[in-house]
């Protein structure tokens, strides 16, 4: 919806003054259709105040069923990343860095997921960009949050006798805070971009949430120079996050093939290969998704709903399959409880 402004013809008769100040019929037509076209332009602006997504545009009851898969996926999520948080909570012998993070993984997840659960139809321009604002503080601090997480097995694998003294709970804490607040400035910056452009119309967004760039394309302006700040900032900060993770790794690799019992580098691996695998399934859409101009191809509907949707729904069946520990406390919790 928007609202439209128009003006009427005035009509004026300059005849009398024509005469008295000698001003020509032509000069006059030509000032009051100047005049009346500047006013016409200013006022027949359009403010667009809600967004339409049009991902969902089809059959109403293929909305209702797409719905309910999203419904499901979301349920999945919530309870998957709960059940974690709970089990760290509840089991000590989790109470260590590598689930400390892993714990506030599960806590972004649920979080940034809630942002961008889908609205059918319409959302407000200040809900949409509340929800672009959440998105982007939540997935900036899971960034980053990896890229700890990446240290963390770095020093446990590469420098076990120096792992509790290097990774403190105070580093632990500082580094978490530091996720918070890298992801605070992000989420900033990319929402005064988007807030600074003019919407004047049309108002579909296609997607199913309000992101950055299903958004730019729908403003009445040039927006390359917006297009450029967008990778430096999104897309550098997601690349630059997941070239530091693989550098981590390359390193770990290394550490790996030199541990000389082969229980000792199974158990490495599949500390590590559980994490990796969660990182390349966030890293890879956000580098497809930012790492470009805000062009529309036919993949990103599929994109999008794999990092925010998909990902965080794996990421607690990912890290408790392949982690024994995980599997051992989440029975003795489950056991406790059913007691």
């Amino acid at each position: 919806m928007w609202h439209n402004c128009t003006v009427e013809p005035l009509s004026i008769n300059f005849g009398g003054l024509d005469s008295f100040y000698n001003v020509s019929d032509h000069h006059v037509d030509a000032t009051k259709s100047s005049s009346l076209k500047s006013t016409v332009e200013t006022c027949n602006i359009t403010e667009v105040t809600e967004f339409v997504f049009v991902i969902f545009a089809f059959n109403p009851r293929l909305q209702y069923f797409v719905f309910s898969i999203f419904l499901l996926a979301y349920i999945l999520l919530l309870s998957g990343n709960i059940l974690i948080m709970l089990t760290i909570r509840a089991d000590y012998r989790l109470h260590n860095p590598m689930y400390f993070f892993l714990g506030k993984l599960s806590f972004i997840d649920l979080c940034y997921s809630s942002v961008t659960v889908p609205k059918i139809k319409t959302i407000t321009f200040n809900g949409c960009i509340t929800q672009l604002y959440f998105f982007h503080f939540f997935a900036c601090a899971e960034c980053f949050l990896f890229t700890a997480m990446a240290y963390d097995r770095y020093v446990a694998i590469c420098k076990p006798l120096q792992y509790s003294t290097i990774m403190s709970k105070q580093l632990c804490l500082w580094m978490v805070a530091a996720t918070w607040a890298i992801g605070f400035v992000h989420s900033n910056i990319q929402t005064t971009l988007t807030m600074g452009l003019p919407f004047c119309g049309p108002n579909e967004i296609n997607s199913f949430f309000c992101d950055v760039p299903p958004l730019i394309r729908l403003a009445c302006t040039d927006t390359a120079m917006i297009d450029a700040m967008i990778v430096a900032n999104s897309g550098i900060v997601s690349l630059g996050c997941f070239l530091t993770v693989l550098i981590s790794y390359i390193g770990i690799a290394k550490a790996i093939f030199k541990i000389r019992t082969v229980e000792g580098r199974r158990k490495a691996f599949s500390t590590c290969a559980s994490h990796l695998t969660v990182v390349t399934f966030f890293f890879g859409p956000c580098v497809f998704i930012y790492m470009r101009p805000s062009k529309t191809f036919q993949a990103d509907e599929v994109v999008m709903v794999f990092y925010t949707v998909i990902s965080p729904m794996l990421n607690p069946i990912i890290y408790t399959l392949r982690n024994k520990e995980m599997k051992t406390a989440i029975k003795k919790l489950w056991g406790r409880r059913t007691k």
